[in-house]
C-alpha cells in the first residue's frame, strides 16, 4: 500500500532557527531519504518552494479566479511530500516518526493513497 507522508512546518519558526540547526536536520532528511530509497520503500516526493509563491485557483459564480498565496491561513504550511510503498499503516508511521523536521516543531500527515484512483 502506498502513504502519502504530507511535511509542514511554521515557515516563519523553520527560518528562525539557527542555520546549523536547519543544516543538521537536511542532512539527517537527506540520510533517511537515501535510506528509504534503498529500501525500495520511496515511490517520489520534493521539497516545496516557500508558501509565499503559492497559486490557489477557486471557482466563484460559475468562473474560476485565482489568488496568489497558499489555500488557506494556517499555522504550518505544507513544505514537502514523500510518497512510500509500506505493509500496513504502523510501517508508515514508523518511517514518518523519522522525518526531522518534528523534532523543530514540524508536523507529518500520513494518508493512503486511493488505491482507484492512483496513476
Amino acid at each position: 500500500m502506498q502513504y502519502m507522508l504530507m511535511c509542514c512546518i511554521d515557515e516563519a519558526l523553520w527560518e528562525g532557527l539557527p542555520e546549523a540547526s536547519r543544516d543538521a536536520v537536511m542532512h539527517d532528511y537527506q540520510a533517511l531519504i537515501q535510506e528509504m530509497v534503498t529500501s525500495g520503500a520511496y515511490r517520489g516526493g520534493a521539497r516545496l518552494q516557500s508558501v509565499e509563491s503559492a497559486t490557489t485557483l477557486r471557482e466563484q459564480n460559475g468562473q474560476v479566479v485565482t489568488h496568489d498565496g497558499p489555500f488557506a491561513e494556517a499555522r504550518e504550511q505544507l513544505g514537502g511530500f514523500h510518497v512510500v510503498e509500506c505493509r500496513d499503516l504502523d510501517e508508515a508511521l514508523a518511517l514518518a516518526r523519522r522525518i526531522p523536521p518534528l523534532r523543530v516543531g514540524g508536523s507529518v500527515e500520513v494518508r493512503p493513497v486511493d488505491p482507484a484512483y492512483r496513476l
